[in-house]
C-alpha cells in the first residue's frame, strides 16, 4: 500500500527543499508548514525526473558551507531548471542558480557579511516590484552569514535588494519565476522572513496553503486504519508529549487493537505515573498497561555515574522490560513517535548524525521481535505535534508540557543514582514547575528543570551548621532547541523557588541558576 508520505504529497499542495547542508534548513521546513505548506526536504542531487513525478508547487534550495565553485561542491540536478516549477535559492542556494545559469558568476567576497544587515529594496524587474516583497518596508533587518557573493547576474535577474556590502541580497527573473536570497528568511533574526515565504508560496507558487492537523488527523487514521487491517499495535508511552499524541492518534484509528506500556523505571517526575494514567486510559480511553520496574532499574544503575553508561542500562533495561511484557501480546506492528527533524537528521547533505545521544535512537529492539513500524508523527515537526494533540482533544497542559529526557532524572542527577537522591530532585522540581506555574511563565520557558549537583555545601540552618546538597535550577527560551538562552526569570520568583526548596526539601541547603546559553552549553546538564 501507498507510504504516508505518498498519501500527503497526493492529498495537499508540495513544496520541495533540496538540502545543501545548511545548519538552518530545517528551519527552512518549519517556516513554511508555519503558512500552511506541507514541505519535504529532500537530498540536493535528487534526479529531476524525482522530482517531476513529484509534482511539487514549487522548489527552495537551501543554504550550505561549500562554495560552489570548489571542485567537490554539492550540485543539483541542471535538469531541474528545465521543469519550469518555480525555485528560491537561499544563501549557497542563491549561488547554485548563478553557477548553473548563463551569465551568472560567483565568486569569493571582499568582505564576509555575517549578522544583522539593513536590507533596501529596488524597484524590481521590467514588471514593477517583485511580489516577495508585497507590503514589506522599503527597508529592514535580515540575517546574512556567507562569504562568497554574485559577481554578475544570470541573464534575465534583476537585482531586488541589497545591502551596504552585497549589491544582490536578492536577485529575481519574474517571468521564469526564479529567486534567489543571499539573506535567510528562515532565521527569526531576519523580519519578515515568514511573510517573505508566504508571499512566494501565495504569489509566486500559486498555492492556496491547504496543510492543517485537523486534515492531518483524517488522512493519518485512514493510512493506520488500511495498514494495520485487523491487527494489534503496541507501543511505550512515556507521558511525554510525542508518545501522547502517537497514543491518542492511534486509539482514535484502531481503538483495542492499540496496546500501550508504560514502563515505570523509578526514575520519572514527581506522580507522572498516575498522572500518565490518568490522562491516557482514563479521559482519552488508550488501553495502557504499567510495567512497575522501578527496583530493576535502580538495582542497575547502582553506582555508575558516567553519563553515557546511564543511557546505555537505562535503554537495556527498558528494552528488556518491554520485551517481556509485550511478548504477551500478538501484535504484528510497534508504535514509534519519529518526528521529521529525526528523518532530516538522516538524510541531510552533512550526513547522519554520529553525536546523537543513545537515548535519541530509535533501534535497539530484540531481533525475535519482528514487528513492522508505525510512524504516524514522522513529518511532523514539535509544534505540529502539539496542535495535532490539541485536534484530537488531548488537553492543553498535556500538549504543552516541556520535553523530558528518556533516561528521565537519571541524567537530571549528576552522580550516583539513589532513591534518596531521587526523592530531593523530584520535590525540588516540583516546587520549582508549580511556582512557574503560579506566575504565569511557563508557557513562557521553552523548558525548565531542576538538577542535583554532585556536590554539597556548607550552610547555616537555626543554630547548627549543614553540609548538604546542591540543586541548580534551569529555564531556556528557543525556537528550535539547537540553540537556546536562558530565560531571565524574574528575582521575586526565584527567592521564592529558593526559599521553599530550601525550607521544605530535607537535604538541600544551596540553590543556584544556571545563566548559560547553548552554545556553548547544552540545555540539559548531561
Amino acid at each position: 500500500m501507498a507510504s504516508l508520505a505518498s498519501e500527503l504529497e497526493r492529498h495537499h499542495e508540495l513544496v520541495v527543499i533540496l538540502d545543501f547542508g545548511s545548519q538552518y534548513t530545517h528551519l527552512i521546513a518549519r517556516r513554511l508548514r508555519e503558512v500552511h505548506i506541507y514541505c519535504e526536504l529532500l537530498a540536493h542531487d535528487t534526479p529531476a525526473a524525482k522530482l517531476q513525478a513529484l509534482n511539487p508547487k514549487g522548489i527552495v534550495l537551501s543554504g550550505g558551507p561549500s562554495s560552489v565553485y570548489e571542485a567537490d561542491a554539492p550540485h543539483m540536478d541542471a535538469a531541474i531548471l528545465d521543469l519550469g516549477i518555480p525555485l528560491l535559492g537561499i544563501c549557497y542556494g542563491l549561488q547554485e542558480l548563478a553557477y548553473h545559469l548563463p551569465g551568472g558568476e560567483v565568486v569569493p567576497g571582499d568582505k564576509k557579511e555575517f549578522g544583522h544587515a539593513t536590507l533596501t529594496l529596488g524597484l524590481g524587474g521590467a514588471t514593477g516590484p517583485s511580489p516577495l516583497f508585497d507590503g514589506f518596508p522599503p527597508a529592514f533587518t535580515a540575517w546574512m552569514s556567507h562569504g562568497d557573493k554574485l559577481a554578475s547576474l544570470p541573464d534575465g535577474f534583476a537585482v531586488l535588494a541589497s545591502t551596504a556590502n552585497t549589491e544582490h541580497a536578492a536577485v529575481g527573473d519574474e517571468a521564469r519565476r526564479l529567486h534567489g536570497l543571499q539573506f535567510h528568511p528562515e532565521v527569526t533574526h531576519s523580519d519578515h522572513g515568514t511573510a517573505l515565504l508566504r508571499n512566494w508560496t501565495r504569489s509566486v507558487c500559486g498555492c492556496v496553503g491547504d496543510w492543517t492537523m485537523s486534515d492531518f488527523v483524517e488522512e493519518a487514521v485512514a493510512h493506520i486504519r488500511a495498514r494495520v487491517g485487523d491487527g494489534v499495535v503496541i507501543g511505550a508511552v512515556s507521558g511525554g508529549v510525542d508518545s501522547t499524541v502517537a497514543a491518542v492518534l492511534l486509539q482514535r484509528a484502531i481503538g483495542s487493537q492499540f496496546r500501550a506500556f508504560l514502563v515505570d523505571n523509578g526514575l520519572l517526575r514527581k506522580d507522572e505515573v498516575a498522572e500518565v494514567v490518568a490522562r491516557l486510559r482514563d479521559k482519552c480511553g488508550v488501553s495502557l498497561t504499567t510495567i512497575d520496574g522501578a527496583e530493576t532499574f535502580l538495582s542497575r544503575l547502582e553506582g555508575v555515574v558516567e553519563p553515557e553508561r546511564k543511557r546505555k542500562i537505562i535503554g537495556n533495561t527498558f528494552i528488556d522490560l518491554f520485551d517481556a511484557e509485550a511478548s504477551k501480546v500478538d501484535a504484528a506492528f510497534l508504535l514509534q513517535g519519529t518526528l521529521y527533524p529525526d528523518v532530516i537528521e538522516s538524510i541531510s547533505h552533512k550526513g547522519p548524525s554520529a553525536t546523537i545521544k543513545t537515548h535519541h535512537n530509535v533501534g535497539g529492539l530484540p531481533a525475535h521481535m519482528k514487528l513492522q513500524l508505525i510512524e504516524p508523527l514522522r513529518f511532523l515537526f514539535k509544534d505540529e505535534v502539539r496542535a495535532l494533540g490539541l485536534v484530537l482533544g488531548v488537553e492543553a497542559a498535556s500538549v504543552g508540557r516541556h520535553p523530558f529526557p528518556g533516561p528521565g532524572l537519571a541524567i537530571r542527577i549528576l552522580g550516583d543514582v539513589t532513591p534518596s537522591r531521587l526523592s530531593v530532585l523530584r520535590e525540588a522540581d516540583a516546587i520549582y514547575i508549580e511556582e512557574l506555574r503560579a506566575a504565569g511563565l511557563y508557557d513562557q520557558v521553552s523548558q525548565a528543570f531542576a538538577v542535583l549537583l554532585p556536590v554539597k555545601a556548607v550552610g547555616v540552618m537555626g543554630d547548627c551548621r549543614t553540609y548538604e546538597e546542591v540543586i541548580a535550577l534551569r529555564a531556556v527560551e528557543t525556537s528550535d532547541f539547537m540553540t537556546a538562552d536562558w530565560f531571565d526569570l524574574p528575582t521575586p520568583l526565584l527567592r521564592r523557588v529558593s526559599t521553599r526548596i530550601v525550607n521544605e526539601v530535607r537535604g538541600v541547603n544551596r540553590v543556584t541558576y544556571d545563566i548559560t546559553s547553548k552554545p556553548p552549553g547544552t540545555i540539559e546538564w548531561l
